[in-house]
């Protein structure tokens, strides 16, 4: 199966979205304003990518090649000039090219990344307990409430996501393709830490 291609705007970030995942971000470059008003006018997604180089404010930042696509769920203008929203991760995706629009924004062709397979797996029954105590702990209502204790690929996305990971490892984690594997080194990192046993 072909995976589907795309043009979309992309907002390089310090941080990584998953699929699946939740992030607030605080919009106020007029370039990353209007893609947020292009996008709710539309209903479209735009993509995030962690930043390789640069930073997020100021010349255009070099992003990462995988990133995931966001959709704006919830949004707020507390005050003129600045735009809070809540999006939600959709579908990986990898920049195959990519220019710099007038306003200074990365429009770039993406190829989307399937979801990896779910397989049950020995790691998984450990690592979803540990990730239903911390969610429980938190309170639910900091996640998307979709949860998914028997999906593989969602437990070590949750995991990741909250684990304090460097972003390089973050990123890592996104790119990997293979949920069984991913939840083997999370399970190894939460046994290290005397977090989970066996």
């Amino acid at each position: 199966m072909q995976s589907a291609r795309r043009q979309l705007p992309i907002f390089p970030l310090g941080a990584v979205l998953y699929p699946g995942g939740v992030l607030a971000l605080r919009i106020f470059e007029d370039r990353y304003m209007q893609m947020a008003k292009a996008s709710l006018k539309l209903s479209t997604p735009f993509g995030i990518a962690l930043i390789r180089d640069g930073t997020e404010v100021g010349a255009p930042a070099i992003p990462e090649a995988v990133g995931t696509l966001a959709t704006i769920d919830d949004w707020d203008m507390p005050q003129l000039g600045i735009l809070q929203v809540r999006v939600l991760g959709g579908t990986r995706f990898r920049i195959m090219a990519s220019t710099l629009n007038a306003a200074g924004l990365m429009v770039a062709d993406v190829k989307d990344i399937a979801d990896d397979e779910s397989q049950v797996s020995a790691p998984l029954a450990a690592c979803a307990s540990f990730l239903a105590k911390v969610i429980a702990s938190q309170g639910q209502d900091v996640h998307d409430a979709r949860f998914r204790f028997d999906d593989a690929f969602w437990v070590s996305l949750r995991l990741t996501e909250m684990l304090p990971l460097g972003n390089a490892v973050k990123q890592k984690m996104l790119e990997l393709t293979n949920a069984t594997m991913r939840l083997e080194m999370l399970q190894k990192f939460l046994r290290d830490q005397g977090l989970v046993v066996g």
